[in-house]
């Protein structure tokens, strides 16, 4: 085995991803040299600054397929997410919408349920659907619950935990047959997978800027203008984003956030080749190490990237303690606080003591094979102490 440099290896990319180096080149400059207020147009810093801005914002468009006007910037999908399902249900209600019925997906991100959840509180009335064994909703699932008159589907391009990708154009044109609105979280699919708005007559989508190799705190999401999709703020300021979103613009956030993206358009397929082959060369050191390893989601559907593996025996938890060297998780980061297992394992099947020996693996752009041969090794050493003690 080729010999690693001293430091862990990262496979936990759906987690965050590592900030890629030409993406922070591009940034830096901003917050030192060029470090003008992009709303302050009267004087050239800021013009220079705003200038800059817009040319990210046509990044993001254009890696979705939308226009540069449907872009709004955010701090990251959270707020997006909530902007997006909170603003639609908000709008609609103050203009005397009569319906209600938000639905969304039970393996859905906690942001996303959190938010339908509270809307309850506003007279609403949140639907959590149900998955299949492999993580992907049934379109007759969800057409069964549009039979009432619904407002809003929020679902999940790609999973955090399984990587396993929704048929997303599918449930859109359910939706709109319906009436509806179709909002997706796409953290996990934008820079990953091919997506394309207008194609997938998409009203609402959710863009996260450390899940696709750009910083943390910067985001996106895409508002449909025609039809024209009406969203209410969540809070009061000077009105920048279109309304939408006010308070200063993090110029080198957003400038990062165009880059990474544009990279994003310019490297996805060769990336998804690489990643590809070498999850497949990982799972296939897995299975001959530990016989009874299973896969968690559709194969067949899913990111290059992601492997959720249930192991045969043991605990996550331990399996982990035993190989400090490699860098993966037992499920989302943002619920890794909880002690209990993940609820998107047991809304695929899986029981609590399955899902307490499952791991997620996320192996990205920087991977080496020598990680993935390394890591192969560390899993099979630390398996197997852990089933001799």
């Amino acid at each position: 085995m080729k010999t690693l440099p001293n430091r862990p290896i990262y496979l936990d990319n759906q987690a965050t991803t590592a900030c890629d180096p030409r993406v922070l080149a591009k940034m830096l400059p901003w917050f030192t040299e060029h470090y003008g207020n992009p709303h302050s147009a009267e004087h050239i810093m800021g013009r220079q600054a705003e200038d800059a801005v817009e040319a990210a914002r046509a990044e993001v468009a254009a890696l979705i397929g939308a226009d540069v006007r449907e872009i709004v910037f955010t701090s990251g999908a959270t707020e997006s997410n909530n902007i997006a399902i909170k603003g639609a249900a908000r709008f609609a209600a103050r203009a005397g919408d009569p319906r209600k019925r938000i639905i969304t997906v039970a393996t859905e991100h906690k942001c996303v349920l959190e938010a339908v959840r509270d809307l309850a509180e506003e007279g609403f009335e949140p639907i959590i659907l149900p998955v299949q064994p492999d993580g992907l909703l049934a379109p007759n699932t969800l057409r069964a619950a549009l039979a009432i008159p619904t407002l809003l589907v929020s679902v999940m391009a790609v999973n955090n935990e399984t990587g396993v990708i929704q048929d997303i154009a599918a449930l859109a044109a359910l939706t709109h047959a319906a009436g509806a609105i179709f909002h997706t979280d796409a953290a996990q699919a934008t820079g990953k997978i091919p997506l394309d708005v207008a194609a997938m007559q998409l009203d609402l989508l959710s863009i996260s800027g450390h899940k696709l190799y750009g910083p943390k705190g910067v985001g996106a999401l895409y508002v449909r203008r025609r039809p024209r999709i009406r969203l209410a703020p969540l809070f009061s300021g000077g009105g920048q984003e279109r309304g939408l979103r006010s308070g200063t613009l993090p110029a080198p956030l957003l400038i990062a956030l165009g880059e990474a993206c544009r990279l994003a358009g310019q490297d996805m397929a060769a990336d998804a080749a690489r990643i590809a082959t070498l999850r497949d060369r990982l799972l296939a050191g897995l299975r001959a190490a530990t016989p009874g390893l299973t896969l968690n989601g559709s194969w067949d559907h899913r990111i290059p990237g992601n492997l959720n593996l249930t192991f045969p025996a043991g605990t996550a938890a331990a399996l982990m303690q035993a190989m400090p060297e490699l860098c993966v998780s037992t499920g989302s980061a943002c619920s890794s606080a909880a002690v209990e297992p993940s609820y998107v394992l047991r809304a695929l099947g899986l029981s609590d003591e399955a899902a307490a020996r499952t791991l997620r693996v996320g192996i990205g752009r920087f991977t080496s094979a020598a990680e993935i041969d390394a890591a192969c090794a560390l899993f099979a050493a630390a398996y197997a102490n852990l089933t001799e003690a």
